[in-house]
């Protein structure tokens, strides 16, 4: 007889916003999978959840799946979380549930918290069409080209630390762009400032900002998304020696591109 996954999302800041159906599965399972045993404990023992926990977190995922398989295979339920939100949304768990997939053990997934919902909703950016990417690049070039090349709005953890350089490499390549930086979520410090990206890029030059971060980051104009390679070349012949305005008509000529966006274009780099 075969046991199941369950996957449970969890408060990404105020405790009070566990489901019911969580609790019960946390409660049901034989064995809480966590990815940090410490930070489950604390939810755990707010609602007198009697539970046997062990640690599966990025360092120990392809053992601890194994393992976690072979239980399930004998009839055990087991009940998965992360320290917040989600689990496997740049969080662990992916290779437990492939793993659980291939050896045909059903996945049972419970709707919850999500910081990247939480701060899209609340940023008033369109949320038609949006992706979600994780932490934004740390290289200058990946996140200048994330930034031009993303038509819907975008939605991103960043580190406090890191918080301003992304904002000035986005107000480097269009500093109109509407942005919101969502701090502390649902906590009781919870901040969501919203701006264009140049203003945000000012004020966090000088603020030091601490917590949880989830940036949202409306889509760029069609024309610049657009130009995409053609711009690239034209970078490329520019920073080869060529004059702007000739090798914008060139490389017009040859992509069909306009060659005055592509001139104006480079120029707002």
């Amino acid at each position: 007889m075969s046991g199941s996954l369950v996957v449970c999302p969890t408060p990404i800041g105020n405790l009070e916003d566990v489901t019911l159906r969580v609790l019960s599965a946390l409660r049901s399972a034989d064995v809480v999978a966590c990815e940090d045993t410490r930070r489950t404990r604390v939810l755990l023992d707010k609602y007198g959840v009697v539970a046997k926990t062990v640690s599966y977190h990025e360092h120990n995922e392809a053992s601890r799946a194994s393992e976690l398989v072979s239980r399930m295979q004998s009839g055990e339920t087991v009940a998965l979380v992360s320290d917040a939100g989600m689990p496997l949304v740049n969080d662990p768990g992916f290779l437990l549930v492939q793993a659980c997939v291939a050896a045909g053990i059903g996945v049972e997934v419970l709707p919850g918290p999500s910081a990247a919902l939480t701060a899209l909703v609340a940023s008033g950016l369109p949320a038609t069409t949006w992706r979600f990417v994780g932490f934004l690049p740390r290289k200058r070039g990946e996140l200048e080209a994330l930034f031009r090349g993303a038509r819907e709005t975008l939605v991103a953890f960043e580190s406090p630390r890191r918080l301003s350089s992304s904002l000035d490499a986005l107000a480097e390549v269009d500093g109109a762009r509407a942005v919101a930086v969502c701090r502390e979520l649902t906590k009781l410090h919870e901040e969501i400032v919203r701006g264009s990206a140049s203003e945000l890029a000012e004020r966090y030059a000088s603020e030091d900002p601490r917590g949880e971060i989830v940036v949202v980051i409306g889509g760029a104009p069609a024309e610049e998304t657009d130009l995409g390679p053609a711009l690239e070349a034209l970078r490329r012949l520019v920073d080869a020696g060529a004059k702007a305005r000739p090798a914008a008509t060139v490389v017009a000529e040859l992509t069909g591109a306009s060659a005055n966006a592509l001139y104006k274009a480079l120029h707002e780099r």
